[in-house]
């Protein structure tokens, strides 16, 4: 089994920075593609940044050039800066990960959640 477990989530300011945290652990192989997930109130869940194991990252729109997202392979961890946050970036963070069980098997997994909240 594989557990991802997030961190760092919170109540920030407008205009205020946030790092979140996912690490992975259990009967990983090797992991693929990372990403960031998010989901507010009344809304479906959106991925706002994916990070491939070579490196590739994209981002939806509205997070472009304010999140970044990196990970340390070795850690088997993923993370989330964000900066110049806003209201409407208030969700729930759910990190995402395309695992290798094994060589021939994989499956995608989410974490539990963390909450960020951007109110003044």
């Amino acid at each position: 089994q594989v557990q991802l477990v997030e961190s760092g989530g919170g109540l920030v300011q407008p205009g205020g920075s946030l790092r979140l945290s996912c690490a992975a652990s259990g009967s990983i192989f090797s992991i693929d593609a990372m990403a960031w997930g998010r989901q507010a109130p009344g809304k479906e869940r959106e991925l706002v940044a994916t990070i491939t194991s070579g490196g590739t990252i994209t981002y939806v729109d509205s997070v472009k050039g304010r999140f970044t997202i990196s990970r340390d392979n070795a850690k088997n961890t993923v993370y989330l800066q964000m900066n110049s946050l806003n209201p409407e970036d208030t969700a729930v963070y759910y990190c995402n990960a395309h695992v290798r069980l094994t060589t021939r098997s994989s499956s995608i997994y989410w974490g539990q959640g963390t909450q960020v909240i951007v109110s003044s």
